[in-house]
């Protein structure tokens, strides 16, 4: 694995941990680096992606962009293969998780967490304040270039 792939790992944890969501922590590393697995051993004609989160409305949804228009699938793995499990591990963590075209030369995979674990309703009703949305990006763009542009979701770039 190459060593951008932890690095990048690092920083989805950190973003994580300064939007409070610790106990997503686990889960979201293991499916983002299950993903950009497979864009090092599979994406053609180059390494590079895109990484983005985003939080809205109480769910997390982590996206993996690259430039290889090919769309994943989960198989049926043989018990003593020693890969070909990303997908399902990503399906296993998740609480859903797809693939769409990107263009004509691309796709995203993409996962999404509950950002917390579901209530039971109240015995009487509560007066609530409506919630306002969580964050919807953070303020994170690296590029293997150096440069960051200041408009860009939590993202991060990866070459193989």
């Amino acid at each position: 694995m190459p060593p951008r792939i932890g690095q990048v790992r690092r920083i989805v944890s950190a973003q994580l941990r300064y939007w409070h969501l610790d106990p997503l922590i686990d889960r979201a590393a293991l499916g983002v680096t299950e993903l950009l697995t497979n864009v090092h051993r599979h994406a053609a004609p180059d390494k590079s992606c895109t990484v983005e989160i985003e939080l809205m409305l109480g769910r997390l949804t982590v996206s993996v962009r690259d430039h290889d228009p090919r769309l994943p699938e989960m198989q049926d793995v043989d018990p003593s293969a020693t890969s070909g499990r990303g997908l399902a591990m990503v399906a296993a963590v998740s609480e859903s998780w797809g693939v769409r075209p990107d263009g004509p030369s691309g796709k995203v995979v993409w996962f999404t967490l509950p950002t917390s674990a579901p209530m039971a309703p109240p015995a009487r009703a509560v007066r609530r304040r409506a919630e306002t949305p969580a964050h919807r990006f953070a303020d994170l763009d690296h590029a293997l270039d150096g440069r960051r542009s200041g408009h860009a979701p939590a993202r991060s770039a990866v070459a193989g």
